[in-house]
This record gives C-alpha cells, structure tokens and sequence, in this order.
C-alpha cells in the first residue's frame, strides 16, 4: 500500500436534480473517464450518468468503501443535500480535475 495513496467516494449525475450514482476509486480521473466514455458501468451508461457533482477523498480504503456504502443506503434528499452543500448549481466538477 502507498502511504500517500487516497481514495474517493464521488456522486455522478445525469443532468441537475437528475439520476445518481455513487462510486469509490483510487483513480478519480480515470474513473469518471470511465463513465463518461459509457464504460464506467452499465447503469451509468444506460441513464447517461456522466456529470461529476461531488466527491470526497479519504486516505484509507476502508473508510472510503464503508462511505461509500452509507451514502448509497441513504435517501435520495440525503444525497441531494450533500451535493447542494458544496455544488449548490450541479456544475460538472472533471473539467477542474483534468
């Protein structure tokens, strides 16, 4: 394991107030690449699940599959609000991360 590696729980979307997905990675780019490219998973590719609206970095594994777990339990209006809490528009966050 790399002492600086970190992972991300992070919520796609497909339009504002649209479809969500919740996923966890080592690799964020690469990742939402993924979806975006409609390879990422079939239930994103199949609703167009393709705007990155949130994500979080954790720096153990565990804890971020644990996250990402709870979030996906979690009522819709949950998620809404998380995202609305730090990305009030729905704006699509890859272009910044690239």
């Amino acid at each position: 394991m790399h002492l600086d590696q970190q992972y991300y729980v992070y919520l796609l979307a497909s339009k504002l107030g649209g479809t969500l997905y919740v996923g966890v990675t080592n690799n964020l780019v690469e990742r939402v690449s993924a979806h975006r490219d409609g390879i990422g998973s079939k239930f994103t590719a199949k609703y167009c699940i393709n705007r990155l609206v949130y994500f979080e970095v954790h720096e153990e594994i565990d804890w971020a599959i644990k996250c990402e777990k709870q979030v996906k339990r979690w009522r819709r209006a949950w998620k809404i609000r998380m995202i609305e809490e730090k990305n009030p528009n729905w704006d699509d966050l890859f272009p910044s991360l690239v």
